[in-house]
């Protein structure tokens, strides 16, 4: 499939030409040849089944992967390493925080802060008012999500300019992931921001009407608004009383399941006039319904 870019006449934060990354003892290349532009004060939700190469490519951004080949510019200089001024502009999630064990949530977060040129203790008092954390309890002592949320305040807090997050809410609560998805969206309208998030939850992704890009076989096959995916790709219902023996052939389709007198696709840029000419043809009742980003996930991975 044909990738479609984000038009941004600002230059981008996030510039990526030809990178490669393999490991030892694997046939293929994690990474194989990408090619990415990241604009300013976006959300852009990273897709990709397990195993696609999303967290190689978020820590090769952050240059705490060695690549095999290309190039990587972060605000417009080249990303060796995670050092210097770009400190300050960065945050990060990982997708485990296992550090620091022995210190308490306070004298972290204080530690932490002291590296910072700017940290916003208003900010920082609130999410972790919020979200329940105790600054007297030592990190060891935490659960997973508590963990979690501690390491999401800990990049938040010095407003950077790039917040890279993956799978940052997997561990959270459905009441303190909304909260969360509140403070990243106020954070990218407000302030214009830039956020990669990795995520399974395609319902955050949503909510924050991010731009898609779907990583499969080592490569960004797919980039784009979530606007312009669901304009692009639908579901599609065709319905007669003589039921499906088997889904028939159509151009366009990413994928087909019949049941009884339905059969449902997901198409790929095919248009009404097209899916008219389909219902006609089979004398079916044509439905056409809004894709969820899930549905569309599924069908294109």
């Amino acid at each position: 499939m044909s990738k479609t870019a984000t038009v941004d006449r600002d230059p981008p934060v996030v510039r990526v030409r030809g990178l490669r990354k393999s490991y030892p003892g694997t046939e293929n290349a994690v990474l194989d040849g990408i090619d990415w532009d990241i604009p300013r004060g976006r959300v852009i939700g990273l897709l990709g089944r397990n195993g696609a190469g999303k967290t190689t490519l978020m820590r090769c951004l952050l240059g705490l992967l060695p690549v095999d080949e290309g190039e990587i510019e972060i605000f417009g200089e080249p990303m060796d390493e995670p050092r210097g001024e770009r400190l300050h502009r960065i945050g990060f999630v990982p997708q485990t925080f296992d550090l620091f064990k022995w210190m308490r949530v306070g004298s972290y977060l204080n530690f932490t802060a002291a590296f910072y040129r700017h940290w916003n203790r208003t900010l920082e008092n609130r999410l972790v008012d919020n979200w329940g954390l105790d600054r007297r309890a030592k990190i060891g002592k935490l659960s997973e999500g508590q963990r979690q949320k501690l390491a999401i305040i800990r990049a938040m807090a010095p407003e950077p300019d790039l917040l890279v997050l993956d799978e940052p809410v997997a561990s959270l609560d459905p009441q303190t992931r909304a909260a969360f998805m509140n403070e990243l969206i106020d954070v990218v309208r407000h302030y214009g921001k830039t956020v990669i998030l990795s995520t399974h939850i395609t319902a955050d992704l949503e909510r924050a009407e991010a731009d898609i890009a779907l990583l499969d076989g080592g490569r960004l096959v797919l980039e784009m608004p979530l606007a312009e995916l669901r304009e692009r790709i639908r579901k599609v219902e065709l319905t007669r009383a003589c039921g499906w023996s088997e889904p028939p052939e159509v151009a366009g389709a990413l994928s087909s399941e019949v049941a009884g007198t339905r059969l449902t696709l997901i198409v790929d840029q095919v248009g009404d006039a097209q899916l008219g000419a389909i219902a006609k043809q089979y004398e079916a009742e044509l439905s056409v319904e809004r894709i969820t980003l899930e549905d569309a996930f599924v069908a294109l991975a």
